[in-house]
């Protein structure tokens, strides 16, 4: 299929679970439109995924409404899996897809309605511009670590497995999903590993027979409009061996060292802010406070479901939570490797739009922006807790279809000319209210 001069309604950028779903709901709306992917469907978790990467949540809830996944619905999907679960989902739904065309420039048309897209398979028009290139575009290496390291540093992005680390000791900065899974990983390879733990959530896997997804669910708390603090703090769940629950007392038992939030690298050492115990007690308040709420949403609806006393009794503090290590130095504590799993940015260089804030991100109310037209889907908290998970993405994207029909209704409204009974378009180009 040739794009090049193609005119085009909607044009979706970004073939992974947003786009898809977005592929979906347009089509169910007889929306005409085209998908862009600069690589493959689901191009992100095929190969920007560790190997044994597990999908965070269960396969009963982390889908979309439309299939199943074929396997046993309490499980957690590898990541080339739920690759192919998207490929098929494509397929099924006949989205328009076009892969191997990269985006390159997206402006607006002078003086006339839609974009002039240039691509790498030449340029299109299009109507409106829905962006779901996801919410992991730009690993983020903060600048506190060394340019020119004599040590192996990668982002977690990079990572994929222990046999590509030197031989040697790893310190992993960042303790959330990410940070923990691999620094556990690492460890049970036997490897020396240091995790620097900074503010986190850890909610239990499971509680009382219901995994976390289900309480989230229950309890309102996917339909939170906006993080609870910002930066958003790491959020310590996984999926990893069948789905357990995060416990740093357990993993500083099994042998990983917990240090506090890392501080500032020299040429031979890393030093650390002596805050490792007051992050690890604040989650578990937190945490503790969780079970409660679920101890009384189970009351006051009258369920049956198991006891579990076990969940709120805490292991003894390890040595390394009881007397904290500050600082480490390279050759003595033979620190070959540093992993980042410290987040990601935006990267919008190919959108010419002044929509953006500061810190690269997208400005926007639910996903509608100020530039008539311009869509964002798939984002953290685009609408609420859920949206960069799976099914909370097929929601979001329902939504903004539904908002871009809204829009193609009005722009075809034709207001009559009582003097001579002709009939006029009027250009409605304003979003309507969400």
């Amino acid at each position: 299929m040739s794009i090049d001069n193609k005119n085009v309604d909607t044009l979706v950028v970004g073939s992974g679970q947003a786009g898809i779903a977005m592929s979906e709901h347009l089509s169910q709306l007889g929306i005409e439109h085209l998908v862009l992917e600069k690589d493959r469907i689901a191009e992100a978790w095929r190969t920007r995924r560790w190997d044994s990467l597990v999908a965070n949540g269960p396969c009963w809830h982390d889908k979309f409404p439309s299939m199943d996944f074929p396997h046993d619905p309490d499980s957690f999907v590898p990541h080339n899996e739920v690759a192919q679960y998207f490929e098929d989902y494509a397929k099924m739904i006949a989205a328009p897809i076009e892969t191997g065309v990269e985006v390159q420039k997206i402006v607006k048309n002078k003086r006339q309605k839609g974009f002039s897209v240039t691509t790498s398979q030449g340029t299109l028009s299009a109507n409106n511009i829905v962006v779901a290139t996801g919410p992991f575009q730009q690993p983020i290496i903060p600048a506190i670590a060394p340019q020119n390291p004599s040590f192996y540093q990668i982002h977690s992005d990079q990572y994929k497995n222990p046999e590509q680390l030197p031989e040697g000791a790893v310190l992993v900065v960042g303790a959330g999903s990410s940070g923990v899974q691999i620094a556990t990983e690492l460890n049970n390879a036997g490897k020396k590993v240091y995790l620097s733990v900074g503010p986190h959530e850890r909610p239990p896997r499971s509680y009382r027979g219901r995994d976390n997804v289900w309480w989230l669910g229950v309890l309102g708390t996917w339909h939170e409009s906006t993080p609870p603090q910002r930066p958003i703090k790491g959020f310590a769940v996984s999926g990893m061996n069948g789905g357990q629950s995060v416990d740093f007392r357990k993993l500083g038992h099994d042998g990983i060292t917990l240090v506090g939030m890392t501080k500032a690298f020299t040429d031979s050492a890393v030093t650390f802010n002596d805050d490792l115990v007051d992050n690890v007690l604040s989650a578990e308040k937190n945490y503790l406070t969780s079970l409660d709420e679920m101890d009384k949403y189970i009351e006051d609806n009258g369920l049956d479901l198991p006891e579990e006393p076990e969940a709120k009794v805490f292991m003894d503090m390890p040595e390394c939570l009881n007397a904290p290590t500050l600082s480490l130095d390279f050759d003595k504590d033979n620190i070959t490797s540093v992993i980042w799993a410290s987040g990601f940015g935006y990267d919008y260089h190919w959108l010419d739009f002044d929509i953006f804030a500061d810190n690269g991100a997208p400005i926007h109310n639910r996903g509608v922006t100020s530039e008539p037209g311009i869509y964002f889907v798939g984002l953290p908290y685009l609408s609420g807790k859920g949206s960069s998970f799976i099914w909370g993405v097929w929601h979001d994207a329902k939504r903004i279809a539904e908002y871009i029909d809204i829009q193609r209704h009005y722009h075809r409204y034709q207001a009559a000319d009582k003097s001579d009974n002709r009939t006029v378009e009027v250009n409605l180009a304003s979003p309507a209210p969400l």
